[in-house]
């Protein structure tokens, strides 16, 4: 089965470059971020695509047979909303995103509006127990 290659994959583009494309509240919400995701991750941030920035890498495996890498920890700046990228998704952080405040979901997706209208704690705790879930994952991948 061949697989297809991940379009998502870290790029030399210019984090601060990708920045300056955006508006002035997405590059203020956006340096928040990437403060915390640093931090929290300890990994500096890389441009993943063109609008995805990201914050260290792990290798995910399906059942199907897809495999690739992708950002511990990422977001986009989008016009609408700033999205967070949650690896292991929306379900396993129902109950701490009942206490985020504003906001929308998708499967893997965290939408907000404005960053100042969260919990930015919960968004702490939020991007922790991802990288607590990745890690167990790829831990379980290498007892394999």
């Amino acid at each position: 089965m061949s697989s297809k290659p991940n379009k998502t994959a870290p790029t030399t583009v210019s984090v601060d470059d990708f920045l300056a494309t955006v508006s002035e509240q997405r590059q203020q919400e956006s340096r928040q971020c990437i403060t915390i995701m640093q931090e929290l991750t300890g990994a500096p941030p890389v441009m993943w695509g063109p609008s995805i920035i990201g914050f260290g890498s792990y290798h995910y495996k399906y059942a199907s047979g897809r495999e690739g890498d992708a950002p511990v920890a990422g977001f986009s700046p989008r016009k609408a909303n700033l999205v967070i990228y949650l690896a292991e998704g929306v379900a396993r952080n129902e109950a701490l995103l009942k206490k985020l405040g504003p906001h929308t979901t998708s499967k893997v997706c965290l939408y907000i509006k404005r960053l100042s209208a969260i919990d930015l704690d919960v968004l702490r705790e939020v991007i922790v127990e991802s990288n607590r879930y990745i890690s167990a994952q790829e831990a379980m991948h290498r007892a394999e």
